[in-house]
């Protein structure tokens, strides 16, 4: 971790950097890097809705997915009163606007992006990063100098891979089926593109994951971070993310179930162990994790003291963890006596019924004492005298053998490098995947139209741009473009720009594909086509070809042009967030309006 910091702190210097723009980064967050730059003194603006929220207010995230889920509209206002010197609102679309205008001149003055990274591809070196509002893209774009941050444990082996990874992960974090911009990065600017990051930094962090990789916590590194077992917790819905706080008083920044095992395994068991006791166990989180990691499993473990590397599974040996009280310890001591021998075990079972009885002759229950605590509003069901075992032997269902055996526990295995999960294939009739495609992005907030001339097609761009009082597009250049159709719109008195403007409302580009299945429009990076024309304005126009639409994400990743493209970008609607109360308001760093005109010709 602090080898990280001392890497992003020379570059940063080398540069001479005083504004810092940063996307949504846990691993950010857990090597602390923006208090590292401040030091510095450099500045950091946190550009996601939910971190800039809490950013402001000086609070970390309360959700991995949604930082400011434990604000109200009413919060927001206040704080965006306070600190940005507006009039109050809690009128979510308003704060949303407020951001965009505030960040916007932070994206566009930015010495250096910084951003974490989703996944990352070994076979070509892609980085991929998902991001609904379009912050992501504009730290990764607009600043001269980019640096990626990525945990090791986030590298899938192919394109193909990671094709089923970006199904797995905005699914179970957001419910869509892709998220808005998915950036597929292989390289900073080349010569002759218009736009992109001069420099672009890669910083690969481990900070104790070799080491619970040898540890009995080894399969909570299966995480994709998103947040599902957080949602599904009846203890973080109940408590909230703050409330993960170690002994010492430090907050984590993982919270939740998954969070309560990794803090533990990165960080260190004195500190964070005592967040696996956090749980009822209740497996609900194993349920919500598309990676079916034992949560259940690895928070026993992580309450056995079972974190260390040299702590191997399968041994009777354990070392009962330092965070539990002395009697506790005794106790799991005496337990383990007792339950490793059948006799001792058996034995125990009837002492205990005869003290059941004793204590509670004509109670089915046991009162606890309410010193405990616990015993204040529970009691202990009354054991019974004859074990079940016993009482099933009897009536056939158990062989003497069997009531009498050990129980064995059965741990589940890892999954085998040799079960490969694949992307699932859609079965879309190549004559409806136009249709699919209409469906898909319309259900997003987007707009189709057909064309069948490029004629046809400037009029009805010229009639869009004029109903929105537009008169001016930042555009890809002709080359990229259908032949004629720049030449055509400026015959409809429209203007063209082809560098970079913030004033500019429309931008219009072309698209090498489109996936059918999730209305996502494909746009690779090269000279001629500037990435801000579909990122900068309000609205967004894009030219795409009928026959260039593919039935799944799989079929896009494997166009030769992805490897080969600085940067590729999939569009799949509008940005949007609903990092305010969970509202969904479209149009936040983003265009706020899609236009897409499939135009079914040759020309």
């Amino acid at each position: 971790g602090e080898q990280a910091v001392q890497i992003v702190l020379e570059i940063a210097q080398r540069h001479k950097a005083q504004l810092i723009s940063k996307s949504k980064t846990m691993i950010g967050e857990e090597i602390e890097i923006n208090h590292a730059l401040e030091a510095a003194g450099m500045q950091v603006v946190e550009t996601d809705l939910g971190e800039y929220i809490v950013q402001l207010r000086h609070e970390p995230p309360a959700h991995i997915i949604t930082p400011a889920v434990h604000l109200s509209r009413a919060d927001v206002g206040r704080t965006f009163q306070e600190k940005l010197g507006v009039p109050y609102t809690d009128d979510i679309p308003t704060l949303t606007a407020i951001a965009r205008r505030v960040l916007r001149q932070t994206f566009l003055n930015s010495d250096i992006g910084i951003s974490g990274v989703n996944f990352g591809v070994a076979e070509s070196g892609t980085l991929c990063l998902l991001t609904n509002e379009g912050n992501g893209r504009m730290v990764t774009t607009l600043p001269p100098v980019h640096i990626a941050l990525m945990g090791i444990e986030r590298l899938v082996p192919t394109l193909e891979d990671l094709a089923l990874m970006l199904e797995l992960l905005p699914r179970s974090a957001t419910g869509q089926k892709l998220t808005v911009y998915t950036s597929l990065m292989n390289s900073p600017r080349r010569p002759g593109e218009p736009d992109g990051p001069l420099e672009r930094h890669l910083v690969l962090v481990d900070n104790g994951r070799s080491a619970m990789r040898r540890s009995p916590l080894a399969e909570a590194l299966y995480c994709i971070r998103c947040g599902a077992c957080l949602n599904a917790c009846p203890v973080f819905r109940e408590l909230g993310g703050h409330a993960y706080v170690g002994a010492t008083g430090k907050t984590t920044p993982y919270p939740g179930p998954i969070g309560s095992v990794i803090s533990a395994g990165l960080f260190g068991e004195p500190e964070f162990s005592v967040l696996a006791r956090a749980t009822s166990l209740c497996g609900a989180c194993q349920e919500a994790c598309p990676v079916d990691i034992d949560l259940p499993k690895l928070l026993l473990r992580v309450r056995a003291g079972l974190v260390q590397p040299e702590y191997e599974l399968g041994t009777l040996t354990v070392r009962h963890g330092s965070h539990i009280p002395w009697y506790e310890g005794w106790g799991l001591r005496l337990f383990t006596w007792l339950a490793t021998s059948p006799t001792r075990f058996r034995f125990a079972q009837r002492s205990l019924g005869v003290v059941g009885r004793v204590l509670a002759p004509k109670s089915a229950w046991l009162r606890l004492p309410a010193a405990s605590g616990w015993g204040l509003s529970r009691d202990l069901i009354k054991p019974p005298v004859r074990p079940l075992r016993d009482w099933m032997a009897q009536q056939g269902r158990l062989t003497q053998q069997e009531a009498t055996a050990p129980t064995t526990r059965v741990e589940a295995a890892s999954p085998s490098s040799d079960i490969v999960p694949q992307p699932h294939k859609a079965n879309i009739p190549a004559d409806q995947l136009l249709a699919r495609f209409v469906q898909e992005l319309t259900a997003l907030g987007g707009q189709v139209t057909a064309c069948s001339s490029v004629p046809q097609l400037a009029i009805q761009i010229a009639d869009l741009l004029r109903s929105h009082d537009i008169d001016t597009l930042l555009s890809w250049e002709s080359g990229e473009m259908p032949a004629g159709l720049l030449a055509e719109l400026q015959a409809h008195d429209i203007q063209l720009r082809f560098a970079a403007d913030p004033q500019i409302r429309a931008g219009l580009t072309g698209a090498l594909a489109a996936v059918a299945e999730s209305g996502t429009l494909v746009l690779p990076a090269g000279p001629g086509r500037l990435q801000v024309a579909s990122l900068l304005p309000e609205v967004h126009i894009a030219v795409l070809r009928t026959a260039d639409i593919l039935p799944t994400l799989a079929d896009v990743l494997r166009l030769d042009t992805i490897r080969q493209a600085s940067v590729t970008t999939l569009i799949t609607g509008p940005s949007r967030t609903a990092d305010i109360e969970m509202t969904l308001t479209i149009g936040v760093h983003g265009p706020g309006e899609v236009h897409v005109f499939c135009l079914d010709s040759e020309e």
